[in-house]
């Protein structure tokens, strides 16, 4: 028996179109699957709450799909760096594979040990698996990266189609004995004391399995309805991926080609339009994550750095983070997103306005307290989306667009529906006051747009 191949899990936890996996197997030697929760290497984002306990049920499912197959999941926590060449010592394992990461940190860290690793002698490849497009390949006539999502829609439509997804991988010979592998439940990434993760196990079941269950009901059942009902927000027609997505249970190929065969004509190819471009705004995120790794952090536009930020209001950040605003859509969107881990897309950029913008709170507090509670953030499209809003990322709202949570009430849940579900103290006389008077705080904001605008 030859050396086994390695493979690398990160944010690709499932079995069908797993390039780095396909790879061990063409290789023909036994194969073990590494997942290792680094969450100390400078520049790693520790995760939130709510996304450590998508990833303890996702990597059990994996770990069981890996074992009925034939292989095993090796559990390890510390530095990739270490942890990583340290198990091929153990394992003798003679090549490494795993699907390219695009964060800045991420990249160093599989760059060093890449070089590492091939310096003994030591087979290493990667793979294009959790984007369409690699991001440098969409570059402007000007050799620039894309600030501005139409034309850069426009751009990779007319690059050569994205691939077919790879197979599912049926059987996968696993080494004669099982590596030390840490235990799951040791990590502790579900909490326990309190345990407030109900709503998300009423809400969810992680794994590859489920995300392609709810990819088949979503082009069958809903697809044809996404169009036209997606901005309501009780609306059914959202595709509830996000979180499969972030984790990798299933992949953008997959998503894509599906959605494709579902296309049909009328309104059924409208909506797969509309949603196909919801995947590729998701690959605009991640290609200006990957040219400004500091969007978590940094104003994408430096000069919103000379934004008059009043002092923090604590008393204020609390209130929008318990939905206690008084204002219903913000209320019931923060309580919707404390029970399952997700909010309605456009109630996700009702709630940021209101807090960038009414409430004059710098969107990065925003953005962490949404890393902290969303099963799907993920280091792109969260912070992102907050800079969109905020008017200071890439291809921005306009910084004159408040989203006002009334009339947008009015338009996407006309008959309370979304309201009386999340927040029903707006409809029987219990909600507190409203926090601030919008019209007043709008002003406001856009006086201080204004002066930003102008230099002062």
């Amino acid at each position: 028996m030859g050396s086994p191949s390695l493979v690398w899990f990160r944010d690709d936890l499932r079995l069908t179109d797993h390039p780095a996996l396909r790879a061990a197997l063409d290789r023909g030697e036994p194969i073990i699957g590494l997942y290792v929760l680094d969450d100390e290497s400078d520049g790693v984002r520790p995760l939130g709450g709510a996304a450590k306990w998508w990833l303890h049920h996702s990597l059990a499912s994996l770990a069981e799909r890996l074992g009925e197959r034939g292989s095993t999941l090796v559990l390890r926590r510390g530095r990739a760096s270490d942890v990583v060449p340290a198990v091929v010592d153990e394992t003798g394992a003679g090549a490494v594979f795993w699907n390219r990461r695009y964060g800045g940190a991420e990249r160093e860290i599989d760059r060093g040990i890449k070089e590492r690793l091939r310096d003994d002698d030591v087979t290493v490849a990667s793979f294009a698996a959790n984007l369409l497009f690699e991001p440098w390949t969409v570059r402007t006539g000007a050799d620039k990266p894309y600030g501005v999502y139409s034309p850069f829609r426009r751009a990779v439509e007319k690059m050569p189609a994205p691939r077919a997804p790879l197979p599912e991988a049926r059987k996968i010979p696993g080494p004669s004995s099982r590596p030390d592998s840490d235990d799951l439940d040791a990590w502790a990434l579900l909490p326990t004391t309190p345990d407030w993760a109900g709503g998300l196990r009423e809400t969810w079941e992680p794994g590859e399995p489920a995300a392609l269950a709810r990819l088949r009901e979503f082009l069958d059942d809903d697809l044809g309805d996404y169009a036209f009902s997606r901005d309501a927000f009780a609306g059914g027609a959202t595709s509830n991926l996000s979180p499969r997505l972030r984790w990798g249970e299933i992949s953008p190929y997959q998503i894509w080609h599906a959605t494709l065969e579902h296309r049909g004509s009328g309104k059924h190819a409208e909506s797969a339009t509309g949603f196909l471009s919801e995947i590729i705004w998701r690959e605009f995120a991640w290609h200006v994550l990957f040219h400004s790794p500091d969007l978590a952090t940094v104003n994408w536009r430096r000069q919103y750095d000379d934004f008059p930020w009043p002092r923090l209001n604590h008393a204020h950040l609390e209130k929008w983070q318990r939905g206690e605003t008084g204002i219903a859509v913000v209320d019931a969107g923060m309580k919707q997103l404390w029970h399952t881990g997700v909010m309605h897309n456009r109630v996700r950029m009702v709630t940021a306005s209101f807090l960038t913008k009414n409430l004059l709170i710098d969107w990065r507090l925003g953005e962490q307290w949404f890393w902290d509670c969303l099963v799907d953030a993920d280091a792109a499209s969260n912070p992102f989306n907050w800079q969109w809003v905020a008017g200071s990322g890439a291809d921005a709202a306009p910084y004159f667009r408040v989203f006002n949570p009334e009339t947008q009430r009015e338009k996407f849940d006309p008959h309370d529906e979304y309201v009386r579900r999340w927040a029903p103290e707006h409809l029987d006389g219990g909600a507190p006051e409203p926090m601030v008077d919008l019209k007043q705080t709008r002003q406001r904001a856009l006086d201080a747009y204004d002066r930003v605008r102008h230099g002062g």
